[in-house]
């Protein structure tokens, strides 16, 4: 029984061994193709084939994700310090874009400013007559054309006036029959040359007091029935200023102001610059004007060349490129004049400080490119009043990232987080 036994464990060993044997051959060599009837040698050779292809097959695959790996790479570098952002996202987020030129710190002059309305762009509003205020068709902040009625004032003077003129409406075509009377009379030598020529006279006597009334009463603005004097502007704007006794039934005189009338189009900028500032200073230096959080590029208009007793400073006026509005007068600003004269002087970049930014320690600035900006380490040097002198780092006629760069650092850093994870 014992060798009984070993007998049927050995032949049970041996059976698994060969069915492990023909595992790994359809593995090998295929589960598709019989291989009985083939000689050593035709098996030998397959094998080797098989073992050739699988070798080939793993440098393929090698070198695909080498080239991969490669590619990766390269995009992970293109894209570091980069912000794709469009136009549209650039004027959302408010990004001014500022042009470089050469120059320095010193060249610039930095001085207070007052905006104020250009002397063709602001009216203050009178009654021309005495009366009392019977209509109101505006309120502050209304939009009004030029010649547009603002108020009506019931007035004895606009009474006077219109009667003025119907009497002289009268006086006048009376003239006028009387002189083609004596005038046909004259030709038929009925009347005598004398009483022509005083019909003539009385004629263009007759003309002169009417185009007076005539002129009285439209520069009064008496009203078709004769009662009422109208408050008219004489600009296109908006009332921004109404005066307490501007009331329905108050009692005004022609001297009282009532309405004031500005418009925001025609506005100019008055700077504070010491008197040997201005000495560099010419009409049509550019220049820029800080307010609102915002910068508006403009000129210089003229430099009085009078110096304020008190503050010693002339006053330099300027005018903006593009007025938008956005400026109203009694508004405080700063403006930075460029003086032709020391253009290109220096080899920095004068650039907005917010337009420095700090990204992992090092200051940078955010360039321009065709899908966004590439953050671009700089060298800084002279700092004050609001700007930055950039002695290294950037070529003339690129375009930066001006006021709200911080958006665009902000931008910047949710990008490396996403390369991290």
């Amino acid at each position: 029984m014992t060798f009984s036994k070993q007998n049927l464990l050995i032949g049970a060993a041996a059976a698994a061994l060969l069915a492990a044997g023909l595992t790994a051959g359809v593995v090998l060599f295929g589960g598709d193709r019989s291989h009985v009837g083939e000689s050593l040698e035709q098996h030998a050779a397959e094998l080797g084939a098989g073992v050739s292809t699988g070798e080939a097959h793993d440098d393929r695959a090698g070198e695909e994700a080498g080239h991969a790996g490669e590619e990766g790479e390269a995009a992970e570098e293109h894209a570091e310090g980069e912000v794709d952002i469009d136009a549209a996202a650039i004027e959302r987020a408010d990004i001014t874009l500022i042009t470089v030129a050469p120059g320095s710190l010193g060249a610039e002059v930095t001085a207070q400013a007052t905006v104020v309305a250009a002397p063709n762009g602001e009216a203050i509003l009178t009654a021309r007559a005495a009366g009392a205020i019977t209509d109101i068709r505006k309120r502050l902040g209304d939009p009004v054309n030029r010649g547009e009625t603002v108020a009506l004032v019931l007035s004895p003077e606009a009474a006077a006036l219109s009667a003025a003129l119907t009497s002289a409406r009268s006086r006048l075509n009376l003239a006028k029959t009387t002189f083609e009377r004596e005038k046909t009379l004259f030709e038929s030598k009925v009347t005598s040359r004398q009483d022509y020529e005083a019909a003539q006279a009385e004629l263009s006597q007759a003309e002169a007091e009417h185009r007076r009334a005539e002129a009285s009463a439209r520069a009064a603005r008496v009203s078709s029935d004769g009662q009422s004097v109208a408050i008219a502007s004489p600009i296109n704007g908006r009332i921004t200023t109404v005066a307490p006794t501007a009331i329905l039934g108050a009692y005004v005189s022609p001297d009282t102001e009532l309405f004031r009338i500005s418009d925001p189009s025609k506005i100019q900028i008055e700077a504070a610059v010491p008197v040997l500032d201005t000495q560099r200073i010419r009409p049509g230096d550019p220049a820029s004007i800080e307010a609102n959080g915002k910068t508006h590029a403009a000129k210089v208009r003229a430099v009085t060349p009078s110096v304020d007793a008190a503050s010693r400073a002339a006053t330099v006026v300027l005018e903006l490129v593009n007025a938008t509005g956005e400026l109203q007068p009694g508004q405080y600003a700063r403006a930075l004049i460029r003086p032709a004269s020391q253009a290109g002087t220096g080899s920095g970049f004068v650039v907005p400080e917010e337009a420095v930014q700090n990204v992992e320690g090092r200051d940078v600035v955010f360039v321009r490119t065709a899908d966004g900006f590439l953050a671009t380490p700089v060298a800084v040097g002279q700092r004050g009043g609001g700007r930055a002198e950039i002695v290294e780092g950037l070529q003339p006629g690129q375009v930066i990232a001006g006021r709200k760069a911080f958006v665009l650092k902000a931008e910047l850093g949710k990008g490396d987080a996403g390369h991290d994870h």
